[in-house]
This record gives C-alpha cells, sequence and structure tokens, in this order.
C-alpha cells in the first residue's frame, strides 16, 4: 500500500474507520457508505473496484495497535481544509446510520474533528444537520 492516498481514498478510509469503531460493520452504515459513493460528485468518476480496494486496505491499516493514528495522518494529509469537513459531515453520517451513537463511536468522531482540524462550531453545524437529517419525530 502507497504511503499516501488520494481524496476520494481519504474519505472512504474515514467512512469505513467511522463503520469500524464498533467492531462491526452493519447493513445500515454500508448502505449509507453506498448510497455516499452514488450521490456525492467527488465519486463520480471513480472506479468502484478501486474504492472497495480502499475500504480493504484501511481495515488492513487498522489492524495494528497504531492503526487508527496511521489512518488519520494518511487521511489528513490527502485532504485540503474543506474535504477535511466533507471527511467530518461523511463520519456523522456513518455513526447516524444505524440511528444509535455509541461512546466509541462519540470518541471517535472527536479524535476525527481533532485530527483534521475541524473547527468546533463547524462541527457543531455538521453535527445539527446529520442530526436534523436522522430525526424521527
Amino acid at each position: 500500500m502507497a504511503s499516501t492516498i488520494n481524496r476520494q481514498s481519504a474519505l472512504i478510509f474515514v467512512m469505513v474507520t467511522m463503520s469500524t469503531s464498533d467492531n462491526v460493520i452493519g447493513d445500515d452504515e454500508l448502505r449509507t457508505i453506498g448510497g455516499i459513493v452514488e450521490s456525492l460528485p467527488i465519486f463520480h468518476d471513480v472506479d468502484r473496484d478501486a474504492l472497495v480496494a480502499s475500504a480493504q486496505d484501511c481495515v488492513n491499516m487498522l489492524e495494528p495497535e497504531d492503526g487508527l493514528d496511521a489512518v488519520l495522518g494518511l487521511v489528513k494529509e490527502a485532504l485540503s481544509p474543506a474535504l477535511r469537513e466533507t471527511a467530518y459531515a461523511l463520519a456523522c453520517e456513518v455513526a447516524a446510520a444505524d440511528g444509535k451513537l455509541e461512546q466509541e463511536e462519540l470518541r471517535l468522531l472527536e479524535m476525527i474533528r481533532d485530527e483534521l482540524d475541524v473547527d468546533r462550531l463547524h462541527a457543531a453545524a455538521i453535527e445539527r444537520g446529520v442530526r436534523a437529517r436522522y430525526a424521527t419525530a
């Protein structure tokens, strides 16, 4: 695996990392990731097989003890500041996909926000937007 990744792979890495935070990649999370890949313009001209390979690369990178730090470092390196906010938004989408937020997910969102230097006010706005999208009552 390369020491750097492209911006589409970086976004895949964030979503896969978020989905594995509870050690189970659920169907809701997979559907959410698939929907994001199908709908966001940044993924329109990307080979789907390459994205699947990126997802597997991410899972493999997460296995060692320092894997999360390595993944987040690659993501930060690959993304512009604006796309770092996009990455945080996608992480929030995946976290919200199953309708509940566990402590591990909240902690990982905090780590992603901090590592990607997403301003707290911007993060709060992103989080509020995702809550509104997933509200059921």
